[in-house]
């Protein structure tokens, strides 16, 4: 009589245990942090390596520092110290195209999400099981290292064009390190509007239409003492002002440096708390 064999009856468990192990999709903010770092060095090198393989996205970090500061200088520096004293407004310049470099970097992520969208390529993350915020979050990381590298160049181009630092070199940092944590915040306002327009050229329009006041209505070009009283009102409270004020005082090592430095993290902190979870919220729910 021959043995009857029995096959093991296979159960589910180790399946059950692997899909269990694997991270919510939906669950963004119930994933631990090491998971969200994980995920936004991921994403990071992702949008890196699109950057290698398409270097003319470079062109505007690489390129625009060095028109700004060759125009203003010699079309602006001889009427606002005088003919041969254009280094003196190289010294007023730089600190305040510190400021604006940040907000132009910032149009770009708003275009470079929608055009992600239009590619199908958020839609694939979105079903991936990863932080939805992580996906935001590496674009910002990206950028703002294409915003370092347009400071850095900004800053050569003003040595050479006889920019002198008359702080320290701690207090040069200082003046980056703030630009960056302002040019951030304001990344999120731009990948909300990304979301929100339907086209990235709708996109620029709007953009512009936020860039030209802010950036022509602040201290960044010129002193606001000539300024009409409404616009100087209007100037007062631009943080691009307060921005460029505080990066010159830095780097000119002048007095009163502080007022313009808390107000300045005082916006950035306000414009991430507002428009980092409607963006997050936007790209959660975006069809």
């Amino acid at each position: 009589m021959s043995a009857g064999t029995t096959t093991p009856t296979r159960t589910p468990s180790g399946a059950a245990t692997a899909a269990a192990s694997r991270p919510a999709p939906a669950a963004d903010g119930r994933l631990p942090l090491r998971s969200h770092l994980r995920h936004i060095g991921a994403l990071a090198r992702r949008n890196a390596l699109q950057i290698k393989a398409d270097p003319e996205s470079m062109f505007d970090a690489v390129l625009m520092p060095v028109i700004f500061v060759l125009l203003f200088v010699f079309v602006f520096g001889g009427a606002m110290f005088g003919q041969g004293n254009q280094d003196q407004y190289v010294n007023y310049l730089v600190p305040g195209l510190m400021a604006m470099m940040g907000m132009n970097i910032a149009m770009a992520v708003g275009t470079g999400v929608n055009d992600d969208f239009k590619k199908g390529v958020m839609d694939r993350f979105r079903s991936m099981p990863i932080a939805r915020s992580s996906v935001l979050v590496a674009k910002i990381v990206v950028e703002i290292g294409r915003m370092l590298v347009a400071t850095t160049i900004l800053l050569v181009m003003g040595f050479v064009m006889g920019l002198t630092l008359h702080g320290s070199v701690l207090q040069l940092l200082a003046a980056v390190g703030l630009s960056m944590v302002f040019g951030a915040s304001l990344m999120w306002i731009f990948i909300l509007l990304g979301l929100t327009m339907k086209t990235a050229q709708a996109v620029q329009g709007v953009a512009m239409l936020v860039l030209m006041p802010l950036q022509f209505g602040s201290s960044i070009f010129a002193p606001t003492t000539s300024m009409p009283g409404w616009l100087q009102s209007f100037t007062d409270v631009n943080p691009l002002s307060n921005l460029a004020d505080a990066a010159r005082h830095l780097i000119n090592d002048e007095g009163a440096v502080a007022q313009p430095v808390l107000i300045t993290l005082a916006w950035a902190v306000g414009i991430t708390a507002v428009t980092a979870p409607l963006a997050v919220r936007k790209f959660r729910n975006k069809t």
